[in-house]
């Protein structure tokens, strides 16, 4: 473990200060693969993007390894979410010394986490909301802008694009949901990392733990959850791609509830996966919970 660290610290204070050599392209640094994505999108082809992260990751307790930190060398700038999500990415963050940092969540007015040793405290999953990934886009663009001052009517005119994809193909979904019958209208699953979705979408929310941090699948959590079912008539339950689905498949075993698959909240897939971009993201979790609410 103590080489592990050393060897930790000292690719850390590789990245100091990132070069500015002439004829490189500038390189921004994401902390998570749907940011990257998302910045993808509205830098276009002036900036390289990267994630820290990799496709499939746990972003909660993630730990950076040597060759993480390694793959963002020579960022000019950092798009992190805030909202408490990084705090594994807080020393390095500490290490890049001057190279500025923005963050995205930023104009976002967060709902609190609602149970666990987390309450009170804001819930970090504001990407799931399509209001809010509006301004998740328009502050890429601001950021980026501030980098490369030049690009910003490009910046500006992809952003604009982008929003009115993401709002095209998730605004119907959504509406499809707010169309739901109310008993219907329950959106149960393992992480509450749905609190921004749930409220766009109409939806009550339930779930087994607040956030991944926090203790997974205790039977006081199970118990609960099986309860608020059966009292409620809830028709389907659903998992999230980064843990495990046996809690959820518990539950729909124990209440007779449908289980209605999985949803992908925290990370993109490889390229070749269901989820290779955020707005895939958003659009298969979506129309998943409303094809369970409607059929479960």
């Amino acid at each position: 473990m103590m080489f592990r660290r050393t060897f930790l610290g000292t690719a850390i204070a590789t990245l100091a200060a990132p070069a500015l050599a002439q004829g490189r392209k500038m390189k921004v640094a994401t902390t998570f693969t749907i940011l990257a994505d998302m910045a993808r999108n509205v830098a276009g082809d002036r900036i390289e993007i990267v994630s820290i992260t990799k496709p499939g990751a746990e972003i909660h307790n993630y730990e950076p390894t040597p060759s993480d930190l390694i793959g963002a060398r020579d960022a000019d700038m950092v798009l992190r979410n805030g909202m408490n999500l990084e705090l594994w990415f807080e020393q390095f963050l500490r290490n890049l010394g001057d190279i500025p940092s923005a963050t995205l969540s930023e104009g976002i007015e967060p709902m609190p986490i609602s149970g666990g040793s987390y309450k009170g405290k804001p819930n970090p999953h504001a990407w799931m909301s399509l209001d809010s990934a509006m301004i998740y886009v328009d502050n890429i663009a601001a950021a980026l802008s501030q980098l490369d001052p030049a690009g910003t009517g490009d910046f500006r005119a992809r952003a604009g694009d982008y929003k009115g994809r993401i709002a095209q193909t998730i605004a119907p979904i959504r509406d499809q949901a707010r169309a739901l019958p109310e008993a219907r209208r329950w959106l149960v699953t393992s992480e509450g990392a749905f609190s921004y979705l749930a409220r766009d979408f109409g939806l009550n929310e339930l779930y087994l733990w607040p956030i991944n941090a926090d203790a997974q699948g205790t039977p006081q959590q199970v118990r609960r959850v099986v309860d608020a079912i059966r009292e409620n008539s809830i028709p389907v339950v659903f998992s999230e791609s980064t843990v495990s689905d046996r809690p959820a498949k518990q539950i729909a075993s124990e209440t007779g509830a449908a289980y209605g698959g999985v949803l992908y909240v925290d990370s993109l897939s490889e390229a070749d996966g269901p989820v290779p971009t955020y707005l895939d993201l958003l659009r298969i979790t979506s129309e998943t919970i409303v094809k369970g609410l409607t059929h479960g």
